[in-house]
C-alpha cells in the first residue's frame, strides 16, 4: 500500500521494530468486529512491542465517544462524525517515522513526497527476511542512527531538496543522540529543540504530534487542504480561496483537544 503497509485478503501486515528486532504484526477484524492482532518476531519483547505500536497506529484504544457526542450536531464536521464515526487520525507506528515522513513532504505536493518515500525506503529501509518469508517485500523506516550517518547528498539523489536533506540528517542525529527522546514525557521540549534546526517550522513539529505522538489537540495549520479550507469557508465558497494559518486556528479553535482530529473529518488533512 505505502510499502510498510501491505494487506493480504482481509489481514493489514506491517512490519516494525524494536531497536534492531523487526516484528511482523498482522491485524484483521473477527467475527464480532473486534480488531485481532497478532505478530511474529524473534523475542516476547519485540512481538509485544509490535503489537502495542500497531495498537496506537490504528487508534483502537482511544475512546472518541466524548468528541463524538459534542460535536455530532456541528455545522462543520457533525455530518462526518455521524457517517464515520470511526475514522480516526492517520498515525504512524514510530513517532521517527511521523516526522521523517513529514519532514520529505514539505512545501511539495504529495505525489511528490510519495516518491521521495519510496526511494528512501528502497535504499535504506529495514527489511526482514524470517516470518518464514512472509515479510518478504515490507520494509520499515530506517533507524535514525541510519538517517544520522546518511550523507545529505545521498538524501538528495532521492529528490529531496538540498535544505530538507540537511534538516532530516540533523534531526536524526537529535535523535539518534537521545537530546530529543520523541517517547519521553516532555515532548514540548522536543519539540522546541526540533523547531531549532533550520528547515524544520511549525507544520513538521505539529504533524510529527499529531501522527506520531498521539496529540490531537495539534493542528498543522499551515497545511495547504487546511488553508484552502479556511479560505473557501472565509469566502462563502470560493475554490480558488486560499486562507491563512490565523484562519485555520480560529476555526478549529472551538474543538479544543480534538482540533487534529477535526481537521481530519472537515477533509482538510
Amino acid at each position: 500500500m505505502d510499502g510498510m503497509l501491505r494487506r493480504r485478503g482481509a489481514v493489514l501486515e506491517r512490519l516494525v521494530h524494536l531497536d534492531e528486532q523487526p516484528a511482523l504484526v498482522r491485524v484483521a477484524e473477527g467475527a464480532s468486529g473486534e480488531v485481532l492482532f497478532a505478530a511474529t518476531a524473534p523475542s516476547r519483547a519485540a512481538a509485544r512491542h509490535g503489537i502495542e505500536r500497531m495498537r496506537f497506529a490504528l487508534g483502537v484504544d482511544d475512546d472518541l465517544r466524548p468528541f463524538l457526542r459534542a460535536h455530532a450536531r456541528d455545522p462543520l464536521i457533525g455530518s462526518s462524525l455521524r457517517r464515520r464515526p470511526w475514522l480516526r487520525v492517520g498515525r504512524r507506528p514510530e513517532p521517527f517515522e511521523a516526522l521523517t515522513l513529514a519532514i520529505c513532504a514539505q512545501l511539495i505536493e504529495s505525489g511528490r513526497a510519495a516518491a521521495i518515500q519510496r526511494r528512501l525506503l528502497a535504499a535504506l529501509g529495514r527489511r526482514w527476511e524470517g516470518a518464514g518469508g512472509r515479510a518478504g517485500g515490507l520494509r520499515d523506516m530506517p533507524a535514525a542512527s541510519v538517517l544520522a550517518a546518511t550523507a545529505p547528498a545521498r538524501l538528495q539523489s532521492f529528490d529531496l531538496a538540498a535544505s530538507r536533506a540537511l534538516a532530516l540528517v540533523r534531526a536524526a542525529r537529535e535523535v539518534a543522540r537521545g537530546t530529543v527522546d520523541l517517547h519521553g514525557p516532555d515532548r514540548e521540549l522536543g519539540w522546541r529543540r526540533l523547531r531549532g534546526i533550520p528547515g524544520i517550522g511549525a507544520w513538521t513539529v505539529e504533524m510529527l504530534a499529531l501522527r506520531g505522538q498521539g496529540r490531537d489537540d495539534q493542528l498543522p495549520a499551515g497545511d495547504l487542504g487546511l488553508l484552502k479550507l479556511a479560505g473557501r469557508l472565509a469566502s462563502g465558497g470560493d475554490p480558488r480561496a486560499v486562507g491563512d494559518e490565523r484562519q485555520v486556528r480560529e476555526l478549529f479553535a472551538p474543538y479544543g483537544e480534538w482540533a487534529g482530529l477535526a481537521a481530519v473529518h472537515a477533509g482538510g488533512i
